[in-house]
């Protein structure tokens, strides 16, 4: 069965890349590794659970490449400093806020969801509900002319 979409992405495996680069990110933020190693440590697992490799790579690099503006960005929208943060959830937001600044090609709804289950399977029992607050009103701000649409206004 093809998964592939009209543009050739296929959901699934995009959907691994995002957990992927979420178990990266968290690595990354805690060991303060090399980027580099961090993605050549997790790309093994491709064998095990095929991936979209190039959108994973996008995503750690991503977060790695801006991660201050990320932070600055996601700030206002935070009820603590972003180093206070669960780790996991830091790792989400992080992600999501890359692809809602960096990645207009993905939905707005799509990065929220992603972002949802990820820190479900990862992160505290109630974590998701925090991620879900902050992306619901970084997307307001960031996406203005999409999330209206979304919403009828």
């Amino acid at each position: 069965m093809n998964r592939r979409r009209p543009d050739g992405v296929d959901p699934v495996a995009r959907s691994r890349a995002r957990r992927r680069a979420l178990q990266a990110v968290y690595a990354w933020q805690l060991s303060g590794a090399k980027v580099n190693d961090v993605i050549a440590q997790f790309a093994h697992e491709q064998a095990k659970e095929p991936a979209d490799l190039v959108y994973f790579e996008d995503l750690v690099r991503g977060v790695d490449e801006h991660v201050k503006d990320l932070d600055q960005a996601l700030a206002p929208f935070l009820d603590r400093e972003v180093e206070q943060v669960d780790p996991v959830e830091r790792a989400a937001l992080r992600i999501a806020a890359y692809e809602l600044r960096q990645r207009p090609d993905v939905p707005y709804r799509v990065v929220i969801n992603e972002a949802i289950e990820s820190v479900k399977r990862f992160g505290a029992e109630h974590g998701h509900t925090y991620v879900n607050g902050v992306l619901d009103h970084a997307a307001a701000a960031w996406r203005a002319v999409e999330v209206g649409a979304g919403r009828g206004k």
